[in-house]
């Protein structure tokens, strides 16, 4: 057993799918998990380190949390910016609209911002107000404002690695109920495919997943790892990672694959490590919990089948 994280964290997909469906949330671990965030690793490009699956994205995470947790909604994207504002004009707090990926670096309300971040991120619109657009940020700043224009200008996915333009998400219906705990077991053979690659969603040439992307990074920390590259695990990978696999391990315990539990709880440690070995150039201690992580992908994908069958 381990205590599960409470806290802060870069958890915009889960937290605005959240606060959309309201009541009937089961909360943003349970969401996240759901999504099949936590269920590997990768180099992305060979180049850029995510522990997240490779293929996944948050396009993919908000369409399989929803299924999974027996909702289904109103996808809309693409057209012109002066229909895009229409559908913000349209929103309202008792018809959010969930919208994104979103390129976080225009999104000036925030300081230190103005220019493309190439980062994706999504933000829950409550509607227009005087021109201006009112929405939550899960980021940290509720009841937010932007320009309509500015807004718009930031819903372009032109520097994002996926999506479409103006994509957004509205009308969250209940289909079937379910619990948390069976949401969870009846998501494990999607985890498996993400952890396995067995999946048809595109993966990028040069990217590395999962054990490969585990042992090459061990190598980059030796070798000697980019600015870039170690800002990327510091500022923001290994916090998400390790609170993704924190939530997976108490979700799995919760739906009675101690196996399972176990293994991503010992990730969690791992990855964790990472963010004091990684600030304070502590190079092969990293490498050494990146070795140690690698193997256990290839374990939770055959755990997790054992439990399945």
């Amino acid at each position: 057993m381990f205590l599960p994280y409470t806290g802060s964290g870069h958890y915009c997909y889960a937290n605005s799918l959240a606060m959309v469906l309201g009541p009937d949330s089961p909360g943003p671990g349970v969401l996240e998990v759901l999504t099949g965030s936590p269920f590997g690793m990768q180099l992305l490009d060979g180049t850029t380190p995510f522990f997240d699956p490779a293929g996944w994205e948050g396009d993919i995470a908000l369409d399989a949390a929803c299924t999974a947790w027996g909702f289904a909604c109103l996808r809309e994207s693409g057209g012109t910016p002066e229909d895009a504002a229409g559908r913000l004009r349209a929103a309202g707090p008792g018809e959010p609209l969930l919208v994104g990926p979103v390129e976080m670096g225009l999104l000036t309300h925030a300081p230190g911002r103005g220019t493309p971040w190439e980062a994706d991120h999504y933000v829950v619109v409550l509607g227009v107000e005087d021109d201006l657009v009112r929405f939550h940020d899960p980021a940290g700043y509720p009841f937010a404002t932007l320009p309509v224009e500015q807004f718009v200008a930031a819903w372009r996915t032109d520097t994002l690695p996926y999506g479409t333009s103006f994509t957004s998400r509205r009308a969250f219906m209940r289909i079937r109920e379910t619990t948390a705990a069976q949401a969870v077991r009846e998501a494990i053979p999607t985890a498996i495919s993400w952890l396995r690659g067995d999946h048809d969603h595109p993966v990028s040439a040069g990217t590395l997943a999962n054990r490969e992307a585990a042992e090459r990074l061990a190598d980059l920390c030796e070798d000697g790892m980019p600015d870039k590259m170690r800002s990327q695990l510091v500022d923001f990978a290994v916090a998400v990672g390790t609170r993704r696999l924190a939530d997976a391990g108490a979700c799995l315990a919760a739906a009675g694959a101690d196996e399972a539990s176990a293994i991503t709880a010992r990730q969690a440690r791992l990855v964790g490590g990472l963010q004091y070995d990684l600030t304070a150039g502590r190079t092969g201690a990293a490498a050494e919990s990146l070795r140690a992580l690698a193997p256990t992908y290839g374990e939770l994908a055959d755990a997790l089948a054992s439990f399945a069958d």
